[in-house]
């Protein structure tokens, strides 16, 4: 797939940590759904289950062969940790962080932006179906 894609990220867990799920909607640059991902962890945080949309959604880029990927994504710390302007403390999202970083680094060009939740309803939605349907 030539051009640049979109990929809308979200994760929540209930309980946090808790049942949690991730979700990714890819767009290509004129707007068509390219994919929708998601998937249940079963238990996780919310910060992990972001970077685990983050990763599915890097690597199912990268799989289309796509050379510039845009992530938005409503986790600000994410994104600012991706961006480098904060630093990983936590062990597990620094081994999240790192997986997500050697991805990226396989395409020509990924960016990050921060988005109000409003803007990324897709992501969260699938984020909620993964969990939903990991309970029955």
């Amino acid at each position: 797939m030539t051009g640049a894609l979109t990929a809308f990220i979200d994760g929540g867990a209930r309980g946090n940590p808790g049942p949690a799920g991730w979700g990714a909607l890819i767009q290509t640059e004129a707007g068509d759904v390219a994919a929708e991902l998601r998937g249940a962890l079963p238990y996780a945080t919310n910060n992990v289950a972001e970077y685990t949309g983050l990763i599915e959604a890097l690597k199912w880029c990268a799989g289309q062969g796509t050379p510039k990927v845009q992530v938005k994504s409503d986790s600000l710390l994410l994104v600012q940790q991706m961006r480098g302007v904060y630093k990983v403390k936590n062990e597990a999202l620094r081994r999240l962080h790192g997986e997500a970083r050697l991805i990226a680094a396989r395409l020509s060009g990924v960016t990050y932006e921060h988005i109000p939740r409003e803007q990324n309803a897709d992501a969260d939605r699938l984020a909620n179906q993964a969990m939903d349907e990991a309970k029955t």
